[in-house]
């Protein structure tokens, strides 16, 4: 394969300003996290400590002979329904934008081997033919032809 060609599947262009080229390695990726993504990520270590499960456990023990002082056994429910659903709604939010950044960075890195490991593969074809058929399957497997021009 010509370098031209490399260069067009591998989404680099030919020139040495690479500022606009598709981000390839992880130590290319900037370090910036929008405020949310601060917040997602703090409220996700909060909610994973054992004693924020302690808390709800503690809340759940306290909401429970709550109806004794209650009126109403419909007002008695409807508070703890009301707490969890407005706490589950809000967390699954926060919780989402974190495990989808986190597995966005694992495809990340995932694909930044693949693309090393097939570059390596290309260079050792030379040699070695019957590697460009490994390296077209490994390309497939991973998706990295559909990646690319996807972006």
């Amino acid at each position: 394969m010509q370098t031209r060609d490399r260069e067009h599947h591998s989404g680099r262009s030919g020139s040495s300003n690479n500022s606009d080229d598709q981000k390839t390695m992880p130590s290319q990726v900037g370090n910036h996290i929008g405020v949310f993504d601060r917040f997602a990520t703090h409220a996700s270590n909060f909610v994973s400590r054992a004693w924020f499960f302690v808390m709800c456990v503690l809340l759940v023990v306290i909401w429970a002979p709550s109806f004794l002082v209650l009126p109403d056994i419909d007002t008695w429910q409807l508070i703890i329904n009301t707490a969890t659903t407005i706490v589950t709604f809000l967390l699954v939010a926060l919780l989402q934008n974190t495990q989808k950044r986190a597995d966005d960075a694992v495809q990340h890195k995932l694909n930044a081997i693949a693309e090393g490991l097939s570059a390596m593969m290309e260079r050792m074809a030379r040699d070695h033919p019957d590697l460009r058929d490994d390296r077209d399957e490994l390309r497939q497997a991973v998706g990295l032809e559909e990646r690319e021009s996807a972006e």
